[in-house]
């Protein structure tokens, strides 16, 4: 069953604090005291599944009405759903037509530090690590030494505070790719104390891989944990993606190739398997997928909100497309790619190009706001793999989404032997996988490989999945002139624009509220 299908919200306490800086500074409410819900063993699962549930619903009431953070629309605040457009957005493979405030300055890379959506995932980063730090200061071995619950319910507990620890890591993580020196609590920083410290970028890259490090032993093996809980698996596909960005979260002092490859492989030899139907991961039943690493749940019926994948499927959905073959009824007319990335789906018999859709779609945008202008996406679909439509087929979607899954990890492992220059043939062959299930055979094998080569096949196997900013940043093509893609930096084919624009900015509010936080370059 799906962790976050039985979630209570024994937790389930908003804080709309307007600053980071008091958001990391709060205990989230409960209507009771911490003390209160701590003082039972029992209560614990509850409490970690708000911090799962935070990837995946936008506050307690659900779509609206009990919002987790505030100066922004519910619908828009969903952390899956921020984050996909600050990495998805100001790409080649995504382009928005809507007007509301916050999505044209993404499409167009000309945000700033008011940006709504810059601001919404700052907090929502922010909101997250807070409930994570109150439970981990109340599941820490000092604080347990003080109960009477017994060794069972003890180490249980130590689980559950691996857990968080990771949740927590994960959060660092997008914070420390997003907008690099943040602030840093953890903790042993205590409710009411001084506005926490800002923390630079590598020094967090460092701390996030020493946390990972701290808490492997103590969760569960890959592949044991209960579905959309994080075991040893998650743990791995997330160091790895730190390591394969260490160049750049270290501003190129150093590279750790060697180390993501281990990691990879360590994924690879926990028994994962890609699924033989590409398009079945981004379907209502790809629980059943077997390359499933670590997933944001979702459930028509009991994770109700205009975030996470309800978003996908519906702002991907218009112009001809029938709405029943997506397992609802309406159509958000919003995203779609540009001919930049669809001209890179080249191979013969490459199942993951039927996802692109041409039906009176024309390849050229002239006018972001007009749907059927670009490339239509039809990966996301509320349909199960037997044809029935998902739980709720109307609005919200069952549809988990795939914060890791092995067919990255191949390309990653590949990408690292080929940058390092070591286990180069292991790196083709997995390489070859990824490509063998795309076209049903080993007919486009290669036997050998060039960055670009992978930064292509990322595109055509990863696509609105929230890798694409992080990706062309990687590979020294986000902001500059080597690669240009339509309306990057507002012009019709494309420009360069100013380096700056690898990192957001940080909140100007935040700025405002904590005087320890300097401004990111540029901003």
């Amino acid at each position: 069953m799906k962790f976050a299908k039985i979630f209570a919200l024994v937790a389930g306490a908003s804080l709309l604090a307007a600053s980071c800086a008091d958001d990391l500074n709060l205990k989230p409410k409960y209507g009771l005291t911490a003390e209160q819900v701590y003082a039972k063993p029992e209560n614990y699962i509850n409490v970690l599944a708000k911090i799962y549930a935070g990837l995946s619903i936008s506050g307690n009431n659900g779509p609206a009405g009990m919002p987790d953070i505030g100066g922004i629309d519910e619908g828009f605040s969903q952390y899956i759903r921020v984050m996909w457009n600050l990495q998805q957005l100001p790409t080649d493979e995504s382009i928005c037509g809507w007007a509301d405030p916050g999505i044209p300055e993404l499409n167009t890379m000309d945000w700033n530090d008011n940006s709504p959506f810059v601001s919404a995932m700052y907090y929502r980063i922010y909101y997250q690590i807070s409930l994570a730090n109150e439970f981990i200061r109340y599941s820490n071995d000092d604080y347990l030494a003080t109960k009477d619950f017994t060794e069972a319910e003890k180490t249980e507990i130590r689980r559950m505070n691996a857990e968080a620890r990771y949740l927590r890591a994960l959060s660092y993580y997008h914070a420390l790719d997003l907008f690099g020196n943040v602030p840093f609590a953890d903790e042993s920083v205590r409710p009411g104390s001084e506005p926490p410290l800002q923390i630079m970028r590598a020094d967090l890259y460092a701390w996030v891989l020493d946390e990972l490090n701290a808490i492997e032993s103590t969760l569960p093996a890959a592949r044991s944990a209960e579905y959309g809980r994080a075991d040893q698996g998650a743990l791995w596909a997330l160091r790895a993606k730190v390591y394969l960005n260490a160049s750049v979260y270290t501003d190129g002092a150093e590279s750790r190739w060697a180390e993501a490859m281990a990691d990879c492989q360590s994924i690879i030899n926990a028994g994962y398997s890609l699924d033989p139907t590409y398009g079945y991961n981004f379907m209502a039943d790809n629980h059943l997928s077997p390359e499933m690493i670590f997933v944001a749940t979702f459930d028509g019926n009991r994770t109700r909100n205009y975030g996470g994948t309800t978003f996908l499927v519906h702002s991907h959905l218009g112009g001809s497309m029938n709405q029943a073959d997506f397992g609802t009824t309406s159509g958000w007319q919003g995203n779609r790619g540009t001919f930049n990335w669809a001209n890179k789906f080249t191979i013969p018999g490459d199942q993951r190009a039927q996802y692109l859709y041409l039906d009176g779609q024309e390849d050229t945008i002239t006018d972001v706001g007009t749907f059927t202008q670009g490339i239509g996406i039809t990966k996301w679909k509320n349909i199960n793999r037997d044809s029935t439509a998902g739980v709720e087929p109307a609005t919200f979607v069952d549809i988990d989404f795939p914060i890791f899954r092995l067919a990255d990890v191949y390309l990653m492992y590949a990408e690292a032997a080929v940058r390092s220059g070591s286990n180069v043939s292991t790196g083709v062959g997995y390489f070859n996988l990824v490509r063998e299930r795309a076209v049903g055979n080993s007919s486009q094998n290669v036997t050998s490989l060039t960055l670009d080569e992978i930064l292509d096949e990322r595109a055509r196997e990863l696509y609105t999945e929230g890798h694409r900013r992080q990706d062309l940043i990687r590979f020294g093509k986000f902001t500059s002139s080597s690669y240009l893609w339509q309306f990057k930096g507002g012009e019709q084919f494309g420009t360069a624009v100013p380096a700056h624009f690898n990192l957001y900015p940080l909140p100007g509010a935040d700025l405002n509220a904590n005087p320890n936080l300097d401004q990111n370059p540029g901003y």
